[in-house]
């Protein structure tokens, strides 16, 4: 394994590790709908990649942020950074409607997310991650002359 790998995947157990104790830290409700909905976001592609950022906040990511997990007193937020680009027939997004990129489930004590309809938004949101990326060009070629 690379050091680049070893460094990677270091950084990836830690994120992990910090995810799998702030579930154990919030205990109750908000603490088994954040497994529940990682657990799904982590079925959905195995190259899904767990992170922790600002300070505390759970990330997953392929190709760039498929979603965010922030906890509150009265809600579980998982936050798409590009929601108003995916489709959700389900109507599954019901929190910060407003912008013109993302858009945020609230899951309040009590209310279960339909699986299926959450894997779709996370396969939507992982495909559209893959459309942005940019293909590498070929070596030994240039760029096209405009």
């Amino acid at each position: 394994m690379t050091e680049a790998k070893a460094g990677a995947n270091a950084k990836t157990e830690s994120a992990s590790s910090l995810i799998d104790q702030r579930i154990r830290d919030l205990d109750g409700w908000r603490g088994e709908t954040l497994a529940r909905m990682r657990a799904l976001i982590l079925e959905v592609d195995p190259e899904v990649v767990e992170e922790w950022k600002w300070m505390g906040t759970p990330v997953w990511s392929r190709r760039g942020i498929i979603c965010t997990g922030e906890t509150y007193k009265q809600v579980v937020k998982l936050t798409f950074t590009q929601g108003a680009m995916l489709p959700d027939p389900a109507n599954l997004f019901n929190s910060s409607l407003e912008g013109n990129v993302r858009r945020a489930i609230d899951i309040r004590e009590g209310e279960k997310v339909d699986a299926r309809a959450f894997k779709a938004l996370v396969k939507a949101a992982v495909a559209h991650n893959a459309g942005k990326a940019k293909p590498a060009r070929a070596a030994g070629k240039s760029k096209p002359k405009a």
